[in-house]
């Protein structure tokens, strides 16, 4: 179950994505494979599948150990049946089960077709054949597809069904090398936190991208990090190698500081996380391992992170926002029916439940929709600024430039050089300002949408699922950002950490129940148990 990279190589026109990488990926553990956007993580990761190859070294495999990827085509499997479409995760039982099937079906059927029949139902019964339906009814089930969807064909699923098949597909018939990129994502809150027992119990080699924090924390016994065109291994989850990517740049920064000190700093941070490591279910042996680390193991990351941070022109006072009665039907379905609730001061409300009836509510609350009974109303201190879920409409068409698309955001005529110094924070320096705002990728839309709203000086912040298309250097300092913020914050979010670590009270407006509590998101799983 071993996977061996030897000297590994690979370079895109003029642009050289990682050499000379060696390394080795064992049994019993998982690897989250973290990078910067445009590292070349999946580029990594199709290297290892085998569907790239490398242009230097190579990738030795133990001989008959099966490796199983996560399919990113959702659309590939749209005329099979969503049971056969698992079982297709392991590829020899599912041609095996296919070349039986066929010679059942024979009108004309022969000794040898007998005889092949006989040798098929044996390999069949071995690799567990007989009970491969039900094994990827289990997984199906884990994920939130009920046994009325198995037999249905992939067309007739949504797209958050068809990932939930393919990523069953991927764990299908306990494969020895597990290549997940994005696992969690389109996933619903059950279904990631079975994919984590799922993935946290796994006794094989997993290698697995993600920008959510709370699941490489829950499921990692290494972070393989791909910087400076190289992947260095660190022992245990993110949090650990974040605080000690921090800790490297603090040592650095404060370079005449005594070797001694920086040793008894070192020291106390390893014990520190050797303790929660020693509780760990994953890997049982890290804490040793984590006691071994030198000064010369903690290394400073490249990475950038911008500057995120509101302030409010002025502070809310104790009359924030009374909602009563709100309801709305769209495209013929209620998403929200008969809703009321206040807000104090110093709430920090996460709407969780039903995406559309959530994104729905703060829609309304900011004013973009109408709902069609009932009536809301803000405090008179109080000034909302909104991040919607859709941003579409503020880049579509627009011949503007990032500095004259922040001008129209900016509550006076700020100079040139303000206005590129903020988009500099934001990790625009340079030419980059000049670049055209409909040319912007998703995650600098994300950032150009956040500037407008650090500009507004708003006291209260409506964001509907503000992390989507942020890298994890973003998502940190967009979280840490909202930490500091004064404020009332009403936000959508599907990132496990950045929710637990900001809510302080949980709203369900799930169609048919409301759910209306003050407690921390953790508190309110445990309710849902």
């Amino acid at each position: 179950m071993t996977i061996t990279v030897s000297n590994v190589g690979l370079r895109f026109s003029d642009k050289k994505l990682f050499e000379d990488i060696t390394m080795k990926f064992t049994p019993g553990n998982c690897y989250g494979l973290i990078g910067a956007n445009g590292a070349g993580k999946s580029t990594f990761l199709k290297i290892l599948s085998g569907e790239i190859e490398a242009q230097t070294g190579d990738i030795h495999i133990t001989p008959g150990e099966r490796l199983a990827v996560l399919k990113q085509d959702h659309f590939e499997f749209e005329e099979h049946r969503v049971l056969d479409v698992v079982i297709m995760g392991h590829q020899q039982l599912y041609a095996i089960m296919e070349e039986k099937n066929a010679i059942y079906m024979k009108e004309d059927f022969s000794d040898a077709d007998g005889l092949r029949a006989a040798e098929l139902e044996g390999e069949f019964g071995e690799m567990g054949g007989w009970e491969s339906e039900s094994d990827a009814a289990i997984l199906l089930k884990g994920l939130g597809i009920g046994p009325s969807d198995h037999d249905k064909l992939m067309k007739e699923l949504d797209g958050g069904g068809k990932v939930k098949v393919l990523l069953a597909q991927a764990l299908f018939g306990k494969p020895d090398i597990l290549l997940l990129d994005e696992p969690t994502n389109h996933l619903d809150l059950k279904a990631i936190m079975w994919l984590e027992d799922f993935l946290a119990n796994f006794e094989n080699t997993v290698i697995a991208i993600s920008h959510d924090r709370h699941f490489l924390n829950q499921v990692c016994t290494h972070i393989a990090d791909l910087d400076y065109n190289k992947i260095k291994l660190f022992v245990g989850n993110y949090d650990f190698w974040y605080e000690s990517s921090q800790l490297a740049q603090r040592m650095l920064q404060d370079g005449n500081k005594k070797k001694e000190e920086k040793i008894k700093e070192l020291e106390a941070f390893v014990a520190r996380f050797s303790a929660n490591a020693s509780k760990s279910k994953q890997a049982t042996s890290r804490k040793k391992t984590l006691d071994k680390i030198t000064l010369d193991d903690i290394q400073p990351s490249s990475r950038r992170y911008p500057f995120i941070r509101f302030q409010s022109d002025r502070e809310v006072g104790n009359d924030i926002l009374q909602v009563s009665g709100l309801s709305k039907t769209i495209d013929g379905v209620k998403v929200l029916d008969n809703v009321s609730f206040t807000l104090d001061r110093d709430d920090k409300v996460a709407f969780v439940g039903n995406d559309s009836s959530s994104s729905a509510l703060l829609a309304i609350l900011a004013g973009d929709m109408e709902p069609d009974e009932g009536t809301f109303k803000w405090g008179v201190t109080t000034s909302q600024t909104y991040f919607p879920k859709d941003n579409t409409e503020f880049f579509e068409g627009s011949n503007l430039n990032l500095v004259d698309w922040l001008r129209q955001y900016s509550p006076t005529e700020d100079a040139e050089s303000f206005l590129r110094g903020f988009l500099g924070r934001m990790l625009f320096s340079g030419d980059e300002v000049l670049k055209k705002v409909r040319v912007l990728s998703g995650g600098e839309k994300v950032r150009c949408m956040l500037s407008r709203m650090m500009l507004s000086g708003g006291n209260t912040l409506i964001l509907d699922e503000p992390t989507n298309h942020l890298d994890l250097e973003s998502i940190t300092a967009l979280n840490d950002g909202l930490l500091d913020f004064k404020g009332v914050m009403l936000f959508i979010c599907h990132d496990h950490q950045f929710t637990q670590s900001l809510a302080n009270r949980v709203i369900d407006v799930t169609p048919g129940s409301f759910y209306n509590k003050k407690q921390s998101y953790d508190e309110y799983l445990e309710t849902q148990k």
